[in-house]
């Protein structure tokens, strides 16, 4: 359901009306401080397998979403034009699909992603009870205490890294005004994650794929302008 349609149901549930006066708009140097729920729904794609630095040919990874709470900051530089940091971290499993599952892999790694994100926000209503938004910005994703896993590559010894990520990340959302400073905020956002793991004291030795996460962020949440 697209997030304009999502902010019009619930000012009716609240009993709210855009015909009222409108809450008080934003303005130069205000802070928007937002406490969202996300989901982190990764668009992988995976590359080929490396063993002992030979291609196998054979793709088959995927990565599972996860839903974590999060935190951002926007501050406006004007009425229209803001920054806004995202804050927060998520979990993930990566899986083997296709080839390797069928031979038995499984889950092959666990990790946890930081990927904090800065954005340049344009607001299209700022004097208004409803207020839609675009964004785009970089990202820089930081994966740590990768564990490897699974039935097969999980032996003693065995050990994984992720390489970090830069990319770009856009956005797109609205804020609805509760009042003049409390507002509810629906989100949604496109991250570019390319990452390489890289594997070691496996039973194949040496091993390392790429992967594509790219995942679309769905987010609600409730915010407060101070």
């Amino acid at each position: 359901m697209k997030t304009t349609t999502l902010a019009a149901a619930l000012l009716t549930t609240l009993g709210l009306s855009t015909v009222a006066a409108p809450a008080m708009a934003y303005e130069a140097g205000d802070w928007l401080v937002r406490g969202r729920i996300i989901n982190v729904n990764p668009n992988d794609d995976s590359g080929t397998l490396y063993v002992g630095g030979a291609d196998s040919g054979q793709k088959g990874v995927s990565v599972n979403s996860d839903t974590v709470p999060e935190l951002d900051i926007t501050y406006m530089m004007t009425k229209n034009w803001g920054v806004e940091l995202i804050l927060g971290y998520s979990q993930h499993t990566v899986k083997s699909e296709g080839y390797w599952a069928a031979q038995g892999l499984g889950d092959v790694i666990d990790t946890k992603v930081l990927p904090p994100t800065l954005t340049l926000q344009y607001h299209f209503m700022p004097d208004s009870n409803i207020r839609p938004y675009i964004g785009a910005g970089v990202n820089y994703t930081y994966f740590f205490d990768e564990e490897v896993d699974g039935p097969v590559l999980d032996v003693p010894g065995a050990k994984v890294k992720l390489d970090s990520s830069w990319g770009l990340a856009a956005q797109a959302g609205v804020d609805v005004a509760l009042n003049d400073d409390w507002f509810v905020n629906f989100d949604v956002k496109y991250i570019d994650i390319d990452t390489e793991a890289h594997f070691s004291g496996t039973p194949v030795g040496k091993a390392k794929i790429e992967a594509d996460i790219d995942p679309f962020v769905w987010g609600i949440g409730i915010g407060r302008r101070f």
